[in-house]
């Protein structure tokens, strides 16, 4: 059976998210989803619009997602390792670099590929940025 992880922070789920875990789906037997933790959001974005438990809940509704679960806050790696997926799937506008993905996953020893979805719905309200954008100018 193979498998695929796919992760993100899934802060407000959009049509765009919807459309890269159906494509990441059609990859593999099994979509796991890593969802981002709060402490590394901040460390990032330092902007938490909804907690991770929420937004792990959220995503473990989907129908198209198989299995979800929170990220490592100190080692994005942990829970990659657990799983030890066929496939790593990367959004189109993620901020990886996927030639330091590949070294770090080398690097431990995991045999998954990375690939990149890029097929990406254009339109105002498509991203988590545009539509938090969008409601602060309301």
């Amino acid at each position: 059976m193979k498998k695929i992880v796919a992760t993100g922070t899934f802060s407000i789920i959009h049509p765009g998210h919807l459309l890269f875990l159906e494509e990441a789906r059609k990859l593999a037997d099994e979509l796991i989803v890593i969802v981002a933790r709060d402490r590394n959001i901040k460390k990032r974005k330092n902007d938490i619009v909804i907690p991770e438990k929420q937004r792990l809940r959220v995503v473990k509704a989907l129908k198209v997602v198989d299995r979800a679960i929170l990220g490592d806050e100190e080692d994005i790696f942990k829970p990659i390792m657990k799983i030890n997926p066929d496939l790593i799937a990367l959004g189109k506008d993620q901020e990886f670099d996927e030639d330091w993905l590949r070294e770090e996953l080398k690097k431990r020893r995991l045999k998954a590929k990375v690939v990149r979805i890029n097929k990406y719905l254009s339109g105002e309200l498509n991203s988590s940025r545009k539509i938090i954008e969008n409601i602060r100018k309301c």
